[in-house]
């Protein structure tokens, strides 16, 4: 038995709304799919870019995710991208914040950091 990849990535947006513009129009998520679950006053929203999958819920009032200082669990979502600095001015442009480009000491390649609109951490990744 073993296990084939990802299937998809589970995300809790504060702001479904917000969320969903910095996915889709920001990050170019395309949407598979938008589900309104009444019993739960929540959506569901089924993306994909790639081979890659997120499902993106809003929850009434989810509590606030530790991120900075680090605490125990999923640390950050890293996206591979061909051209990072071209990336990073994209992203820019959108007025995003991005941290600077920093080079990882075992690959040698770039990567930086930047948010989404509840501070989820997420890497871009030069391959």
């Amino acid at each position: 038995m073993q296990i084939l990849g990802i299937h998809h990535i589970a995300i809790i947006c504060s702001d479904y709304e917000k969320s969903k513009q910095f996915y889709v129009d920001t990050l170019g998520f395309e949407i598979l799919n938008e589900t309104f679950r009444a019993e739960r006053d929540s959506y569901k929203l089924d993306l994909k870019q790639g081979n890659l999958q997120i499902e993106l819920f809003s929850f009434p009032n989810p509590p606030i995710r530790q991120s900075r200082p680090e605490s125990c669990g999923l640390r950050h979502l890293a996206f591979a991208v061909e051209n990072i600095d071209k990336y990073v001015k994209y992203l820019e442009t959108k007025k995003i914040e991005v941290e600077k480009i920093r080079i990882d000491e075992i690959t040698g390649k770039k990567f930086t950091f930047f948010a989404d609109p509840d501070d989820l951490p997420l890497e871009i990744y030069e391959v």
